[in-house]
């Protein structure tokens, strides 16, 4: 599709250096609310690539979708790894800056040099089990989310058959860290805490880079735990693709697998589920949707509000043009999917209420560098988006679409929640007590895992928001 995009022209490129740009703010009150509105205005002023400020340091920000996938595709010209970033190389980026608490953990998605593909390609190897639908390991992952699917719309009920919800938190969000538990072989309710923590360091807030430190050190344990006792979990089987990863090295890639199957699976789900439901009185989207085409319908969604907006930067390896401006080497430069997929030259080729979305998407990158984790991750949304419509009767909006709040970070942006009227299908199931439980099902692994959740402070919270719906 991109082959047919053209150039805007042959106008010489800018090439005034990036700081005397005079680069704004990206991250301002209309970014939060109305971040489209924000992407053309820098489209309309500066066209396909657009310097910015980000939090005090200056960076450039591609708009255009034939310019992302020409950074995406091109490693070698585009590199990542920090050691790559000049500014910070010469020490003018501030010590307290808040987005360095993400992108100094050099895991996978942030890695640059020689050892990357070594990472990546043990990476491919752990992942394979989850993510082929014919093995045994994928099998029990699918099943295992369905379970804990059920059980927060069950919890959820314990409201009553028929009420308000918040389904980000009461779901969406607290989907993925059980099935993150699951694929990192937390024991019993460990998780819970260590995805909070995540949460933190996504949003970029004032506590993020203490949320990073508890972090890293429960995975660090966790890291310790999988290389003195191996099971059939993501830690142990990139251990065996990679056997000489030390313990620091592995608790950050287990950081990197916790953050793509938390948040960003999360929002998945909710902006899934907003689609299917706004989209109702038209009908193409419920008809997709019971058809059985939910990666489609996700596919939609991911083209029209991804998850991820922008991506952890690349760096340019020499002067070159992109855009109309010259990037110098060692600028740092951000591929903004969801500006790219506003691009008017890539969004005008998109068919309108076409029944197949275009897999052009870039929500999960392009070329060498995209996301390992991305079938694992649409598994994950799939399974809990399935599920939903089929354990609810009946599910509306109980705000109006264009009133839902949303919150962003600099590189995430989904529901701060979702409210909900709901019907469930069906009577409402009971919640066993947690302690009769253990002791009927002590030789249950699956049961006890269960059990202990309920006396966790996630289950904690989760049964408290359903008061407060009340």
């Amino acid at each position: 599709m991109e082959s047919h995009l053209v150039d805007g022209g042959d106008k010489a490129a800018d090439d005034r250096r990036l700081e005397a740009l005079d680069p704004q703010p990206l991250l301002t009150r209309d970014y939060e609310t109305r971040p489209a509105l924000v992407y053309e205005r820098l489209r309309e002023r500066h066209g396909p690539v657009a310097p910015v400020d980000l939090l005090g340091v200056p960076a450039w920000l591609v708009l255009g979708y034939r310019e992302s996938l020409q950074v995406l595709q091109d490693d070698a010209g585009w590199p990542k790894g920090l050691e790559n970033w000049r500014a910070r190389t010469e020490g003018r980026v501030p010590a307290d800056w808040p987005l360095a608490p993400s992108l100094e953990v050099n895991h996978v998605l942030i890695q640059g040099g020689p050892s990357y593909r070594t990472l990546r390609t043990a990476w491919d190897a752990a992942l394979r089990p989850f993510q082929d639908p014919r093995n045994p390991q994928a099998r029990r992952l699918k099943s295992a989310v369905t379970g804990y699917a059920d059980e927060l719309i069950t919890l959820l009920a314990q409201g009553g058959g028929t009420g308000l919800a918040d389904l980000s938190a009461q779901f969406s969000r607290p989907l993925p860290l059980m099935a993150a538990s699951h694929l990192l072989g937390f024991p019993g309710s460990q998780g819970d805490d260590a995805l909070m923590d995540m949460w933190r360091v996504l949003d970029a807030g004032p506590d993020a880079e203490p949320a990073l430190a508890r972090l890293l050190v429960t995975l660090s344990e966790l890291a310790a735990a999988k290389i003195a006792k191996p099971g059939d979990d993501f830690p142990s089987h990139l251990l065996a693709a990679h056997p000489d990863l030390p313990v620091d090295a592995l608790a950050r890639e287990l950081f990197m697998l916790l953050g793509m199957t938390s948040d960003h699976v999360g929002i998945l789900i909710s902006n899934t589920v907003v689609e299917v439901i706004s989209g109702e009185a038209e009908g193409g989207v419920r008809t997709a949707l019971s058809a059985g085409m939910v990666r489609e319908t996700m596919n939609r969604v991911v083209m029209r509000k991804p998850p991820l907006v922008n991506f952890v930067p690349r760096f340019a390896a020499e002067d070159t043009e992109l855009g109309n401006y010259t990037i110098r080497a060692g600028d740092p430069v951000w591929v903004s999917s969801a500006a790219a997929h506003a691009d008017p030259l890539f969004a005008g080729q998109m068919t309108t209420g076409s029944s197949i979305s275009s897999r052009a998407h870039l929500s999960w990158g392009a070329g060498p560098r995209q996301c390992p984790a991305r079938e694992l991750a649409s598994t994950i949304a799939a399974a809990g988006v399935s599920r939903v419509f089929e354990r609810f009767a009946h599910l509306e909006l109980a705000l109006p679409v264009d009133q839902l709040p949303w919150r962003s970070s600099p590189f995430m942006r989904g529901l701060r929640s979702l409210p909900v009227r709901y019907e469930l299908a069906g009577p409402v199931p009971e919640l066993p007590d947690p302690v009769e439980a253990t002791s009927a099902a002590a030789d249950v692994p699956e049961e006890r895992e269960r059990a202990n959740r309920r006396r966790s402070s996630l289950w904690r919270y989760l049964t408290g928001l359903i008061r407060s719906n009340g």
